[in-house]
């Protein structure tokens, strides 16, 4: 019998086949609904991933369904009304209510917003049915200027400065300003939680405040789009709207796959930037670690200012509950926090802005709930699982090869090149091998990261350290120095 068990496995197992960074772009937001009757019911946000896993996934889900459950012999994948937490589904109620609302004839999936709790950059992604083709250019022009949403709580007011985030808030404050475009494209990139997102939207609304032809999308609404203008054979009045802007935001550029909608992306940025139109992009890494991307792409987007948000220090984390309560006193005036309180939460919660969020946010709710004033003892028995489940700084590959190249001095070119030099190959080989051991990527995905090297070369390296370590106690001291410099 299928059920949640058996699709955690299949979840596993693909993200062990196709790496941590496709698995993400594609079925992490991929649903188990139900199963009978051999029928295994999964759902996706929008009609476009829907699409794409059926064109390229469809065999091997169930080929791993099948290895869960022999009577798997069908997987019937819909689209969900619109993007949504990993919360309530609507009631029938709602729907019943959204629906008689409807024109006669409208039979598109309901939508019902539900947005609490949501990541900005997620918000305001379009119901799953493309948009129509509209006969009227000024309508086709509104929807693709329409964009995702924007949460009006992320401004230049409510974002907390530090040393970490310095740069890029001066950076985004003088393109929000407008006037002469002095650096372009800015790419500011950052961890989850860091508030890339948050700036991004306190530009977008200054800059729509003050009258300019704004449009803030995530990467994966861009290419909905694309996609729906190519079937709706409008994709000319798409492409000639958007270089019509003044300034151009995308979201989460990671997600960006297609290498159709790559080389639109790449003409768009080309087209804005030559006529003096501001862009700015937002991701998880810099431009040289999106290994999805064309090249020309990553190139266009480094020549531009490149800016990174660095994890909260101390002081940062503090500024930011310090600020959070205070703007939870306007709801609840008699709320407040100890000093000794807030300290605890800033030395023990340091992942991101979006974890002190979550801690801040269990403290109200204690307080409001059972009306026990917040205590250190509370915070400890409140926080206790938070806390305790916080995970160490996850390693990145990118991390690894500056290590290792600094350590064996020589450069992270000489490290993704085809030379066979012992003086490269060594530090190559202990690289890769650090790479299996300290992240969760895949062999055939650390390949690519080392100059597109096939997953048997990375194989080869990791069992050829392995050796050399139990044989050569100087090696083996020598990585365990170099995953102290990475764990630091």
């Amino acid at each position: 019998m299928a059920g949640p068990e058996q699709w955690a496995r299949v979840k596993k197992r693909l993200r062990a086949e196709l790496g941590e960074d496709v698995y993400t772009s594609w079925f992490a937001r991929v649903d188990l609904e139900g199963h009978d009757d051999g029928t295994v019911r999964l759902s996706v946000p929008t009609r476009f991933l829907k699409q794409w896993i059926q064109s390229h996934y469809r065999d091997r889900l169930m080929g791993l369904w099948q290895r869960e459950c022999e009577d798997v012999h069908r997987i019937e994948l819909t689209v969900r009304g619109a993007m949504r937490p990993a919360a309530r589904k609507p009631a029938e109620g709602q729907q019943r209510a959204v629906a008689a609302s409807r024109p006669a004839g409208d039979t598109r999936p309901i939508a019902i917003a539900e947005n609490v709790g949501r990541p900005a950059a997620l918000v305001g992604l379009q119901p799953a049915a493309a948009p129509e083709h509209k006969a009227q250019g000024g309508t086709q022009e509104n929807d693709v200027l329409q964009g995702a949403s924007l949460d009006p709580k992320y401004t230049f007011e409510t974002f907390v400065e530090g040393d970490s985030n310095a740069l890029a808030l001066a950076a985004a404050r003088q393109v929000a300003a407008g006037g002469k475009v002095n650096f372009n494209p800015l790419y500011v990139h950052a961890s989850v939680g860091l508030g890339k997102t948050h700036l991004m939207q306190a530009v977008a609304a200054q800059a729509k405040a003050s009258g300019r032809r704004v449009l803030y999308l995530t990467a994966e609404h861009f290419m909905y789009r694309f996609v729906s203008a190519l079937k709706a054979q409008s994709a000319i009045a798409f492409k000639d709207t958007l270089r019509t802007i003044d300034l151009l935001l995308i979201d989460d550029m990671q997600f960006l796959h297609g290498k159709q909608v790559q080389q639109e992306f790449c003409h768009t940025l080309n087209a804005l930037i030559d006529s003096a139109r501001q862009v700015i992009v937002a991701a998880d890494r810099a431009p040289s670690d999106l290994d999805s991307l064309d090249d020309r792409v990553r190139s266009r987007l480094a020549g531009g200012l490149v800016v990174g948000i660095d994890d909260p220090d101390y002081s940062l984390r503090r500024a930011i509950i310090t600020n959070r309560v205070e703007t939870v006193r306007a709801s609840y005036p008699n709320f407040s926090i100890p000093e000794g309180v807030i300290d605890y939460v800033a030395r023990n919660v340091t992942a991101s802005g979006r974890d002190l969020e979550g801690a801040l946010n269990r403290l109200i709710a204690h307080n409001q709930l059972t009306g026990q004033p917040v205590t250190q003892e509370m915070a400890e028995a409140t926080l206790r699982d938070l806390i305790r489940s916080v995970e160490p700084r996850r390693v990145k590959i990118e991390d690894i090869q500056r290590v290792v190249s600094k350590h064996y001095n020589v450069t992270k070119a000489d490290l993704l090149s085809a030379r066979r030099t012992r003086t490269i190959v060594r530090p190559r080989q202990i690289a890769m091998y650090l790479a299996k051991m300290m992240t969760p990527r895949s062999l055939p995905e650390i390949g690519r990261r080392f100059g597109n090297r096939d997953h048997t070369t990375v194989l080869h390296a990791v069992r050829k350290i392995e050796e050399l370590a139990k044989a050569d106690n100087g090696l083996a001291q020598e990585i365990e120095l170099l995953k102290r410099m990475l764990d630091a």
